[in-house]
Order: C-alpha cells, then sequence, then structure tokens
C-alpha cells in the first residue's frame, strides 16, 4: 500500500485557478477536473478569497475570543430560561 502525500501549491496557481471560476465563467468540477485538483480544493481556495476580499477572516485570536464569547452567550441564555420557569412557578405558588 502506497502513502498519500499532501501536494502543496504556490499562490499564484491557486489564484489563476480561482480566476478561472470568478472571472472566467467555468464550473467548480471543470475548473478543477482540467488542473487535475478535486473540486474540494477549489472550492475551499474560492471560500478563503472571497473571506479575505470580503474582510470577514479572522484570525487565531480573534477566532479563539468569538467561540468563547459564543459559548458564554449560549451558557447566559440557558441561565435566562432557568430564571423564566423559577420565575413563572413562584407567580403560580402565590397566587
Amino acid at each position: 500500500m502506497t502513502k498519500r502525500t499532501n501536494r502543496s501549491y504556490i499562490a499564484e496557481f491557486k489564484q489563476e485557478a480561482v480566476a478561472l471560476v470568478t472571472e472566467q465563467g467555468y464550473s467548480v468540477p471543470k475548473a478543477a477536473a482540467s488542473l487535475g485538483i478535486t473540486g474540494k480544493l477549489l472550492y475551499n481556495w474560492k471560500a478563503k478569497v472571497e473571506a479575505e476580499q470580503s474582510g470577514t477572516s479572522l484570525n487565531a485570536d480573534e477566532r479563539a475570543e468569538f467561540l468563547k464569547l459564543r459559548k458564554e452567550n449560549k451558557e447566559l441564555r440557558m441561565e435566562k430560561e432557568i430564571l423564566k420557569k423559577a420565575n413563572a412557578l413562584l407567580l403560580k405558588e402565590t397566587k
């Protein structure tokens, strides 16, 4: 059994591959097949370029903070729901 090795591509090749799709109207599967790469790889490159252009790409610290805040937000929402239910029970008992 042979071991698979990951190929690395230069940035210029990636840019030209994405340009085939975005500027010249090729479909991702057709462009990928003509370049001898997988469609998934080309989709990933295209998404990365689009994220960089839109300015929404996060660095590692920002991503870690985002995930931490998302977790904290989820916990606070659960606490809020618990307090709502406890308050409803207390109001029911006082009637």
